[in-house]
């Protein structure tokens, strides 16, 4: 623990104030407009997958390069005189643009199957798909720029995983305040989508636990792209200096979220950003998402039981 705890120090000592205060405030204006205006609903809403893609292509370009232009304004050492880098500076929201709305494979597969079978794999098959797809696409540009092995941070050697328990420890009183809220409730847990399988099984509990482990390789999927492919790819041009972007990029893919969960996602994005870019690896970033992501799925069990009571 006292190593993380190392880690966030030197970051926070390192990094421009002017830079950081401007881009939580770029960060908060982002969610305020989205919350107050519907603007990640409105881009899911469009109609054809090619202008979804560009809508969320804007969205988080917009606010990976606002902050970005933040750090070059205020920070010029930190400009890169490098074509590669503005290649990454739009491949990145590309990348993420389709992954999110990258629906039509598990569709294909599942098309044919009975209600409610078609449903259930369409989600269930849909995370590993989109796994797939980024993986792909990451590892061809980390070949591409010749950033060395291996790909994206997947780097277990001298990885200790204590730290990380104690990290989740400390997290689980903030998702215990989430699961009072009500827009917390409306959306966890994420189990209850499939909760129309029930009366078609005898027994519903090992379909929900595939559900759930699918559900789980979402977060493998964010931490390689996020941790292991952005800041890992983004350091070689800006060191350090490339948490703070990445971690406003990281909060606006939380906009469908709810609001507490999206803020909480900016300082999360940084805490976990600094110790991917100490380490080089992103397995413990891991273990930490994946495990709040789970007890967030079980708060949200836990908490409709007890406002049922």
């Amino acid at each position: 623990m006292n190593e993380i705890i190392g880690y966030l120090r030197n970051y926070i000592q390192s990094v421009n104030r002017t830079v950081f205060l401007l881009t939580t405030l770029l960060v908060a204006i982002a969610i305020t407009c989205n919350y107050t205006l519907g603007i990640e609903p409105a881009i899911f809403a469009l109609r054809s997958w090619p202008l979804r893609i560009a809508g969320f292509f804007l969205l988080f370009g917009f606010v990976f390069s606002a902050a970005w232009l933040l750090q070059f304004l205020l920070a010029s050492e930190t400009i890169p005189d490098n074509r590669f880098f503005f290649m990454l500076l739009l491949a990145a929201p590309a990348i993420f643009a389709i992954k999110i709305t990258f629906d039509e494979a598990a569709g294909y597969f599942t098309q044919h199957l009975p209600f409610p079978w078609n449903r259930y794999w369409y989600k269930v098959l849909d995370w590993p798909l989109k796994l797939l797809v980024v993986f792909t696409l990451v590892t061809v540009i980390w070949q591409w720029g010749r950033f060395g092995k291996p790909v994206a941070g997947l780097q277990a050697k001298g990885f200790s995983v204590q730290p990380y328990l104690l990290l989740l420890l400390g997290m689980v009183p903030l998702i215990a305040f989430a699961a009072t809220q009500n827009d917390f409730l409306h959306t966890y847990p994420k189990v209850q989508r499939i909760d129309i399988i029930d009366q078609y099984v005898q027994h519903a509990f090992p379909w929900k636990l595939l559900y759930e482990l699918s559900y789980g390789i979402d977060f493998v999927t964010i931490e390689l792209f996020f941790r292991g492919f952005l800041i890992l790819t983004f350091a070689r041009f800006a060191g350090k200096q490339a948490i703070l972007p990445v971690a406003a990029f990281y909060c606006s893919i939380h906009f469908g979220k709810p609001l507490f969960e999206c803020i909480t996602s900016y300082f999360g994005g940084i805490i976990l950003g600094a110790v991917v870019y100490n380490t080089r690896s992103i397995w413990g970033g891991l273990i930490v998402h994946l495990g709040i992501a789970w007890l967030m799925e079980l708060a949200g069990y836990l908490g409709h039981i007890y406002k049922e009571i």
